[in-house]
């Protein structure tokens, strides 16, 4: 089994701005060209542009759908919150909160990760216990600590009374004879989700643009590789393609959470999470599984000391968190617009 840890912890036609260009990188006095072997780039990858589900092929109409029901306050039971109330779209797919409020105001358990590239992950939740995008956007509309509704029933009885979503289903699910269900619920924001991506300058760099990092992101990164941050954090999502134990070196401070054991009852998953995506890790604090720490430095020193065995120096941690900052990527913001209502 593959395991890591970091914290917070996705159609070219929807994602016709997926490669649109990053501001430049800083500019920098001349100093000698920072050497990268790009060699050791073959544990990376440039983010795709579509991470499609043949289980759910993505139309325009299933997409209209899904986003009205990102935003639709109908789904949680004071009609007082939305999906995107704790993945708020405009600040990078979180609500910057050690944990979010629920319905009622209760504050969950876990803090709340990215939903921006989120459909390419293993899975979804810090334990991994939804498979999908799909799956894993019905599981809080039901959850009594976040939108608190009583049961799948209650949510199409919302649904139904209204004339638009009548229409709106029928066209996204054009084959079924009554298409206003839960489960297409979770298809249609999973359709949504799917065209999440941000792509970075960091692309721009795998691709071959050289002059997409400056020399102290080059140092970064080299610093990253070096002391064995990519073991975990590599691919096209920097992360969230394995399980890890936190705390592999020494024991995790706060063990509270016992994690992914919760799922399987494996007594060797215990305080095993899913390895977060650094996509975008600049803007998605505070950190890891129980929003602990609100700087990234910190958390990174943390990550060397825990996992890695490895007391960081300060040039190390500021070497690298500049490079982490260019894995900050842009927004899609004609894609996750608000629907009119």
């Amino acid at each position: 089994m593959r395991v890591v840890t970091f914290s917070t912890l996705s159609l070219a036609v929807l994602c016709a701005c997926a490669r649109t260009e990053k501001s430049a990188p800083p500019a920098e006095t001349a100093t000698a060209p920072v050497e990268v072997n790009r060699a050791q780039l073959a544990a990376f990858a440039p983010l795709p542009t579509v991470m499609p589900s043949e289980k759910n092929p993505i139309t325009p109409a299933k997409l209209d759908l899904g986003r009205r029901l990102f935003n639709e306050t109908l789904l949680s039971g004071n009609h007082s919150i939305s999906c995107n109330s704790c993945h708020e779209l405009t600040t990078f797919g979180v609500d910057n909160q050690r944990f979010s409020k629920g319905d009622k105001g209760q504050l969950g358990g876990r803090n709340a990760p990215s939903v921006y590239n989120a459909a390419a992950h293993i899975a979804q939740f810090w334990d991994g216990r939804a498979p999908t995008v799909e799956e894993q956007a019905k599981g809080p509309v039901l959850n009594p600590a976040e939108m608190a509704m009583p049961n799948p029933k209650e949510v199409i009885k919302h649904l139904r009374a209204d004339p638009t979503y009548l229409v709106m289903f029928q066209a996204a699910f054009p084959s079924e004879k009554d298409p206003v269900t839960y489960d297409n619920v979770g298809m249609a924001i999973g359709a949504f989700e799917r065209g999440l991506v941000t792509p970075a300058r960091w692309d721009k760099y795998l691709e071959g643009d050289e002059s997409a990092l400056t020399n102290e992101e080059k140092i970064g990164l080299n610093a990253f590789i070096k002391t064995g941050c990519v073991a975990c954090h590599n691919g096209a999502l920097m992360g969230g393609n394995a399980y890890q134990k936190v705390g592999v070196v020494q024991p995790w401070p706060d063990q509270a959470d016992q994690g992914r054991v919760n799922v399987t009852k494996n007594p060797a998953d215990e305080m095993v999470f899913k390895v977060a995506s650094l996509r975008n890790i600049e803007k998605t604090g505070p950190y890891f599984h129980d929003g602990a720490v609100n700087d990234l430095s910190d958390a990174v020193h943390q990550m060397g000391k825990y996992q890695l065995g490895r007391e960081l120096t300060p040039e190390e941690l500021k070497a690298i968190v500049a490079y982490l900052k260019a894995l900050t990527g842009t927004i899609p913001a004609e894609y996750v617009a608000p629907p009119a209502r």
